[in-house]
């Protein structure tokens, strides 16, 4: 795995590489033990693209938490037909129902940490355990939560057995801007509740619009003290800098 030293020098090397070969790097490295993480928004939609034009075949898969829209849940079969792949659905092992009947109905209003930690954190959990490199579409203009993150990150996933697992940004220094230019140039399928205002898209009960000048993820848990689900915080990093 990689040492301390070794990751704060990738990560500055990777810092003036097109993002095609940061990918190119994992696929070298890690081949199909590396995989892309993807809840349809603009980023994973580039580096799909970007990972199929470039031959790079890394699995992919995203987080089917029963809440979703009607239009994130149809926009799977639309990609998957677009890029030619399969997109793996990692659903919770408890229902809607089930943790109605356990938690009291709408568990998001009272407790959403709960709520993304059984829909969300649990089956990713479950899911890195067999991977030696997770490929997200982080980005640091996203929130300020977001604006320090590597490129290339390790994350202690057991502390006991100290098992490590890499995280990689490849679109970290990418702009909402260019996501979306090169989303339209390529003609790539995405979700239409982005044109209704949706900014960032997440389960329904805990999206909404957003305004001009709010950030990205603005219109996610509204009236929580809350910014992320837990699937980017909910395990210790091995190096901690700054950008």
């Amino acid at each position: 795995m990689l040492t301390s030293a070794e990751l704060l020098a990738l990560d500055r090397s990777f810092g003036a590489q097109p993002t095609e070969q940061i990918l190119a790097w994992a696929w070298e490295r890690f081949g199909s033990r590396a995989a892309i993480g993807t809840s349809f928004q603009g980023a994973g939609l580039v580096m799909i693209d970007l990972a199929q034009r470039n031959k790079l075949r890394f699995p992919v898969f995203t987080i089917d938490t029963g809440l979703l829209f009607r239009e994130t849940v149809e926009l799977r079969s639309r990609l998957e037909d677009f890029f030619g792949v399969k997109i793996e659905s990692l659903e919770p092992d408890t229902t809607v129902q089930e943790q109605t009947d356990f938690h009291g109905p709408e568990l998001w209003k009272r407790d959403p940490d709960l709520c993304c930690t059984i829909r969300k954190v649990l089956p990713l959990k479950d899911k890195l355990a067999d991977l030696d490199c997770w490929i997200t579409g982080l980005r640091r203009e996203q929130t300020e939560s977001r604006a320090t993150i590597g490129i290339v990150e390790v994350y202690v996933f057991d502390e006991s057995s100290r098992q490590e697992i890499v995280k990689l940004n490849p679109m970290a220094t990418w702009s909402r801007e260019q996501v979306w230019q090169y989303i339209r140039e390529n003609r790539i399928p995405y979700n239409p509740l982005r044109d209704r205002g949706f900014r960032s898209i997440g389960c329904w009960p805990c999206t909404r619009i957003t305004g001009e000048g709010e950030d990205e993820r603005a219109g996610r848990w509204t009236g929580f003290n809350k910014v992320e689900c837990g699937i980017h915080t909910f395990l210790p990093k091995k190096v901690d800098f700054q950008i």
